[in-house]
């Protein structure tokens, strides 16, 4: 494991006095929403630590967590004083604060475009995908459903189309530079490709995921196994 991601098991203390300077992720690496903070904070090159939460490591139904995300879920970053939940907003603003006009552009429609691609991710990639993964990755063999999985397949399928096409016009999703637009989009691939069954072939992702393997922030995040 890098400096970068390196886990810390301490007990909670509210945020502020405990945290009054530099970054601290809460969550497990094996949620894809952790994942798309952690790259985004290696990828603008901001030390950080990041304390295992949720799932079997517990943490988030207790006060203190609480406190900082009411709905007890991963991720949360703390950045000073500040504390923010909800992975895509934390990637904008980490970009925006570390990484304004290349990883956050600057032009107000190049800045809404990646936007918009973050919320495809959000809304549309990840509901039709997140299915497939849960039979698949986390439901023992002999419970899992079969018509769900295809379904899951099925939809995930025709929104790839979409994506193929963008990348197939452009380098990154969201144009010819890689920005915050590529990050929760290729934690989504990750997901996706991991998952133990045939899927069609989509070369211009095929592509554009091989570029961002070779990016060394994306090391620890899209070469992680599924769990």
């Amino acid at each position: 494991m890098n400096d970068f991601t390196r886990p810390q098991k301490t007990p909670i203390t509210p945020p502020v006095e405990a945290h009054a300077n530099g970054l601290h992720i809460w969550g497990r690496l094996s949620s894809i929403n952790v994942r798309k903070v952690v790259w985004a904070a290696q990828e603008v090159g901001v030390p950080f630590v990041r304390t295992d939460a949720g799932a079997g490591f517990g943490l988030v139904n207790t006060p203190a967590y609480l406190q900082m995300n009411p709905n007890a879920m991963v991720p949360v970053l703390q950045d000073g004083p500040l504390t923010l939940w909800e992975s895509n907003t934390i990637v904008r603003y980490l970009c925006a604060k570390y990484a304004p006009g290349t990883l956050y552009p600057e032009a107000l429609a190049d800045r809404f475009d990646a936007e918009r691609w973050m919320d495809w991710q959000q809304t549309a990639l990840n509901p039709a995908g997140r299915h497939a993964f849960l039979q698949l990755i986390r439901t023992p063999v002999e419970q899992r459903k079969p018509d769900v999985i295809q379904t899951s397949n099925q939809e995930t399928e025709a929104l790839l189309s979409i994506l193929d096409t963008q990348l197939g016009q452009h380098a990154f999703v969201a144009g010819p530079q890689f920005t915050m637009a590529d990050i929760p989009v290729a934690c989504e691939l990750h997901r996706w490709l991991g998952l133990p069954q045939n899927r069609l072939p989509h070369h211009h992702i095929e592509r554009w995921y091989h570029t961002l393997l070779q990016r060394p922030a994306s090391r620890g995040v899209l070469d992680l196994a599924l769990s």
